[in-house]
């Protein structure tokens, strides 16, 4: 795939769940296209650098890219004060992220140089979220889950926001799936991950995982004591593969 050193960014507004008006940041690779399409959903420490730079990255690699700030009623500012704000009201709704990523999708899906094809792609929350995303709708084309926790839960854990536990909706998995770990990691734990991939071997998904040994949670976050540089390397170039082998026409 061509690298585009030359591109676009700008923020978007979007109706996002109940008509709310949200920020999304959006990168575009120069030239004409047409490109495949990635929106990205961030994890709960929030809209940051992180993810916006990701978004970036992406746009590099030849995709437009679209993340929309989940987080925007709770306030704007710091987004480390924003997601200290979230976390202490026990995270969003599930239903409220599905209907702020849906209008990413339609953004997405309306931009006239797209290829056709969109994918998900999130970390830590956001991969939980974009796994359940990617089984309750069907305008996806591929979903990158990248050590989502709380896909497997427990009875004590459901409440009104997060009433079943994602791993409840594999059956109704829409696009293939790509899953990145940590064998260090504890949330998903090693054993969750095992449930993870059982269950869509059960249901015939299209998956496929890659487990990391020395790395534990989010080590693809190089801002962090977490960063594991070589494990990051290889995930990465898994990610770009998996998503050209969806994605790409």
């Amino acid at each position: 795939m061509s690298f585009y050193r030359g591109m676009t960014c700008e923020n978007v507004t979007l109706k996002g769940h109940g008509g709310a008006d949200i920020t999304a940041y959006v990168a575009k690779p120069s030239g004409p296209g047409p490109f495949p399409g990635v929106v990205l959903i961030h994890h709960l420490p929030g809209w940051s650098e992180f993810y916006i730079e990701t978004t970036r990255r992406l746009a590099h690699h030849g995709y437009l890219a679209i993340c929309a700030n989940l987080y925007e009623r709770a306030g704007s500012g710091n987004p480390d004060d924003v997601a200290a704000k979230v976390r202490a009201e026990g995270g969003i709704a599930d239903a409220q992220m599905v209907g702020d990523t849906a209008a990413a999708v339609k953004w997405m899906r309306a931009q006239p140089n797209l290829n056709g094809k969109v994918g998900l792609l999130g970390s830590c929350s956001g991969g939980r979220h974009a796994f359940i995303y990617a089984s309750q709708k069907r305008d996806v084309n591929a979903c990158v889950e990248l050590w989502g926790g709380r896909v497997v839960m427990g009875a004590e854990e459901l409440n009104a926001k997060t009433p079943v536990a994602p791993i409840d909706m594999t059956k109704d998995l829409s696009c293939p799936l790509l899953g990145i770990f940590g064998n260090d990691d504890r949330a998903p734990s090693p054993e969750q991950v095992n449930q993870h991939e059982a269950e869509l071997k059960k249901h015939g998904k299209s998956y496929e995982f890659h487990r990391y040994d020395g790395a534990g949670h989010g080590f693809f976050y190089w801002h962090r004591p977490l960063y594991r540089p070589d494990q990051a390397a290889d995930g990465w170039s898994k990610v770009f593969g998996f998503l050209g082998k969806n994605l790409a026409k």
